[in-house]
């Protein structure tokens, strides 16, 4: 699976590039500052930087320059700025690619993917857990090797789960992903009652909630492996 780690102090719109690119099995790390991007770069090997440029900490131009000194990976540089010597600065500082606010997180997301192409580290879509393997590119699904037929929504529901293993999703972040565009037409219970039908297929009998895990009043949550 390839990390991402967004580096970009809008809150809401390092959230929802990190839920649209997580869709992809990219596994996601968020930074706010400069000062949490190295110590997620500490913490661990990463594929791809999404860089803002202006960043309360610093310049991301800056920090690029300094960071091509030790490592080659990819960055995307991120900015409000779309003049042409800024874009030309950043490319000659050693970054990818470089997308101008406001953007298409569609349109980010597809360059994200190709820059991940290039550098030969594709987004993983076979997830495995117990004996549950889902390969979300083929959506082919199957427990202990007995195949699980799930529908288009039930789908899209796993997909979202298990890309944020371990994080809490609201009810309204559910909601709005899997029924986009329509869910001021989704009935009240409609993700209750695809939540139901999913552990049905995944957990039934005394393993029952064992993966997809309530937090009542707020939503759900993927637990994979139990510790």
């Amino acid at each position: 699976m390839a990390t991402l780690l967004i580096v970009e102090d809008d809150v809401s719109l390092n959230k929802g590039i990190a839920l649209t690119l997580a869709q992809d099995g990219v596994a996601i790390v968020q930074a706010y500052s400069l000062a949490e991007a190295e110590q997620a770069l500490s913490a661990g090997t990463v594929d791809l930087i999404l860089l803002d440029v202006n960043l309360p900490d610093g310049s991301g131009l800056d920090f690029c320059e300094l960071l091509r000194k030790t490592s080659r990976v990819p960055i995307i540089f991120l900015t409000a700025n779309d003049m042409e010597s800024d874009i030309v600065t950043g490319f000659e500082l050693g970054g990818d690619d470089y997308i101008t606010k406001p953007f298409s997180l569609m349109v980010l997301r597809a360059r994200v993917m190709a820059v991940l192409r290039r550098a030969g580290r594709p987004a993983e879509e076979v997830y495995r857990c117990g004996g549950l393997v889902f390969d979300f590119g083929r959506m082919e699904f199957s427990n202990q090797n007995e195949p699980i037929l799930l529908s288009k929504t039930e789908q899209k529901l796993l997909k979202l789960l298990v890309s944020h293993e371990g994080q809490l999703l609201t009810r309204e972040q559910l909601i709005d992903r899997i029924w986009s565009g329509e869910h001021e037409f989704v009935e009240e219970n409609a993700l209750t009652v695809t939540i139901k039908r999913l552990r049905d297929k995944l957990e039934a009998g005394p393993s029952a909630s064992r993966y997809i895990k309530t937090v009542y009043g707020l939503g759900y949550l993927w637990k994979g492996e139990e510790t």
